[in-house]
């Protein structure tokens, strides 16, 4: 089932791909950067850009009905390398406890102009208890 949230804008060409997917408890969300109709949400500050970015994907994670809780995996695609530092300073402001496991690439470029940070997210719906104690435990 393709999964929208009000708060993150549709794909450009509608149709061509889905911003998250749910498939029976699991579900997948493409990924988000901070592109605007005006350019990078955060200007050139790659902090900026990824808080934005784990802002979309929160949005579209919640859409799923799933928690950043039930994040199994993130993989992020950096400009630079050198801003892992300020993406992960980003990242620990959503997530906390058992991290989800995590690939970081380095990319020449991202889909539009200024981009410095994108993320995508996989995961479990209900992967946690309502008492934080992992799935399983």
């Amino acid at each position: 089932m393709k999964v929208s949230a009000d708060s993150v804008p549709e794909p450009p060409r509608h149709g061509m791909f889905s911003n998250a997917v749910v498939r029976g408890d699991r579900f997948w969300t493409s990924g988000m950067h901070a592109g605007g109709p005006s350019g990078p949400v955060g200007g050139d500050d790659a902090y900026r850009q990824a808080k934005e970015a784990f802002r979309r994907v929160v949005e579209l994670v919640r859409a799923c009905g799933a928690t950043p809780a039930d994040v199994t995996v993130l993989r992020v695609y950096l400009t630079d390398v050198d801003d892992k530092a300020a993406v992960g300073r980003a990242r620990s402001e959503v997530f906390s406890g058992e991290m989800p496991c995590s690939t970081l690439v380095g990319v020449n470029a991202l889909v539009d102009p200024g981009l410095k940070v994108e993320v995508e997210a996989e995961g479990v719906i209900a992967a946690t208890a309502a008492s934080g104690t992992p799935a399983g435990s």
